[in-house]
């Protein structure tokens, strides 16, 4: 039966038993109604004439006589009961003949049985009614009362089955939804009945046996797909570990394995956390795991055992986050460590650092020479030069200086990249090596009229700091505000004391930097392009190397068209 035909008979049900109830209280009402204007219409008027007849025949004065008259007619005409139709005929015959007589006794007498008789007569009767309208009360309370009963039993009935009914049906399809949202695609959902549940039910079973179809179908075809991916990783020159977001191991290639040290059964399945205890090389690869965002440009190569051989590998960590269907929010399911070997870069590069650092040092004997046999030239024991000669040997000179500075800076990129930068840090005040760094460039300022402005506290706290280091800092931010600033410019030098650092910046009034090339200023190697300038573009990066050895910053904010400011930080001495 349908769902809409049972609600349907349901409710037309309630509303018949409602009805009938209806009925049969107001059918019982009118019927004691009726009962009670029976009594007070019929029976009381004549014992109401009765009780006047008798009250005017006491009187016995002519007045009253005419008004028993009238009563009289009034009686005549109220005739209800059987035989009363009779007494009141014996009551007019003998009124008729007391009228005539009224001295006579008797008649009078026979006059005052006729009324009792009237008023005994419509007494019984009123009891009789009485008794009548209380079997009908009694018929009333009875059928309203079964008729009530069953209302409520047949509503009883409907409020305890059809809710349920409807509920069961429901919860048994909520239920059944689950487990396909569950994947468990073999549920199906049995309804005997032929209502819209029945309906639904064989649609829900058709659309879970194409979803068990689908699903099988599809097993076969991601098996193979998980066996090429599986092949495709171990068939990888560099190790592949894959975590998933349990950081448990669920895939690691043969190279991975090799590096490790670990076969893959005593690898794969187990929590890599715990394997860490007991492997190095494995607590290092994860140590960064949990750091969403892994800057592997940051970190340096590592160094491992592999093949025979110490290589170098770079590590990449890859995050794998979904977006569930029907969800905004992307969800980290797994990690994947990739080891790449940079071995043959690692080597070529450090034959590279090799070989700059040995012609570095092979060219500052030459220059030195240079430098040497420039001064004897200049002093005049050896002989007096003319001015083209001397114009020759200040060309000399500046050459050889400035082979002497490149030759400087190949070798402090070659202690960079070597990673054998030696520091010396200690306490060190600040307005010292800065006064340091502008005395280096006084004539260099000089000789375009450059006003150096400094702006100091009195009272600066001490600095941990390599004094060497960042004094050959300081004097190439100068340098460098010098060489690209207009002549009879101003160059701004402050010195700045927070709660936990010093910082220095070097504002110059040129052109500036574009913004395309502001993140590209501290790259080995780099120079704006355009630029007329001599230098190797290594004075940069060589000093942000030596700041952050030192555990500082240095940055640059340039405005195009108006001139550079370079900062850099470093940690006050009673900072720890």
């Amino acid at each position: 039966m349908k769902i809409k035909t049972k609600l349907t008979l349901g409710v037309g049900l309630l509303f018949l038993m409602i009805l009938l109830l209806s009925m049969v209280s107001v059918r019982y009402m009118f019927a004691l109604k009726a009962d009670t204007e029976n009594v007070l219409v019929d029976n009381y008027r004549t014992l109401e004439y009765s009780r006047n007849m008798l009250l005017t025949l006491e009187s016995g004065t002519a007045s009253a006589l005419q008004k028993f008259e009238e009563t009289l007619l009034k009686q005549e005409k109220n005739l209800t009961e059987t035989n009363e139709r009779e007494i009141t005929q014996e009551l007019r015959e003998h009124f008729d003949a007391f009228k005539q007589n009224p001295s006579e006794r008797d008649i009078e007498s026979d006059i005052r049985n006729d009324i009792f008789k009237l008023m005994d007569m419509n007494m019984q009767s009123i009891q009789r009614k009485s008794e009548m309208a209380k079997n009908t009360a009694n018929s009333a309370v009875f059928w309203i009362a079964s008729t009530g009963a069953l209302c409520f039993l047949i509503a009883f009935i409907l409020l305890i089955n059809l809710p349920s009914n409807i509920a069961n049906s429901i919860k048994r399809l909520t239920k059944s939804i689950c487990e396909i949202a569950d994947k468990n695609y073999s549920e199906r959902v049995h309804f005997e009945s032929q209502s819209e549940f029945g309906d639904l039910a064989k649609s829900f079973n058709v659309m879970a046996q194409k979803l068990e179809e689908y699903n099988n179908s599809n097993i076969a075809k991601l098996t193979m797909e998980k066996k090429r991916v599986e092949t495709l990783i171990d068939k990888m020159h560099d190790p592949v570990i894959g975590l998933d977001e349990k950081m448990c191991v669920i895939f690691a290639n043969e190279e991975a394995n090799q590096i490790l040290g670990l076969p893959a059964s005593e690898l794969i399945g187990y929590q890599s956390k715990d394997l860490a205890l007991k492997n190095d090389l494995l607590r290092e690869l994860i140590k960064d795991i949990e750091q969403i965002k892994f800057n592997k440009n940051g970190t340096k190569p590592i160094k491992i055992f592999a093949n025979g051989k110490e290589s170098y590998f770079e590590k990449d960590i890859q995050h794998i986050s979904i977006t569930p269907t029907g969800e905004n929010k992307a969800t980290i399911v797994g990690h994947v460590v990739l080891l790449r070997n940079v071995t043959e870069y690692k080597e070529l590069d450090s034959a590279k650092t090799n070989f700059i650092a040995t012609v570095s040092h092979e060219f500052k004997t030459p220059i030195s020479s240079i430098k040497m046999s420039l001064q004897l030239l200049e002093n005049e024991q050896v002989g007096i030069l003319n001015a083209e000669q001397q114009n020759l040997i200040e060309s000399i000179k500046d050459d050889a200086q400035r082979l002497l500075k490149i030759t400087g800076e190949l070798l402090n990129m070659t202690q960079v990249e070597s990673g054998n930068i030696q520091l010396a840090i200690l306490p060190t005040d600040p307005k010292e090596i800065l006064q340091y760094a502008i005395n280096a460039t006084r004539i260099q300022a000089d000789q375009k009229q450059i006003q150096m402005e400094l702006n100091c506290p009195e009272k600066v706290s001490y600095i941990h700091a390599d004094n060497e280091k960042t004094a050959w800092v300081l004097t190439n931010l100068i340098s460098n505000a010098i060489r690209y600033s207009y002549d009879n410019s101003t160059i701004y030098l402050t010195i700045k004391e927070t709660n936990q650092y010093i910082s220095f910046s070097v504002k110059d009034t040129g052109q500036g930097i574009a913004p395309q090339y502001k993140d590209k200023i501290f790259e080995r190697y780099f120079r704006v392009p355009g630029t007329k300038k001599e230098g190797t573009g290594l004075g940069l990066a060589i000093s942000k190397e030596f700041i952050e050895a030192q555990g500082g910053q240095i940055f640059v904010d340039s405005e195009f068209g108006a001139g550079s400011t370079f900062t850099l930080i470093l940690n006050l001495a009673n900072v720890t």
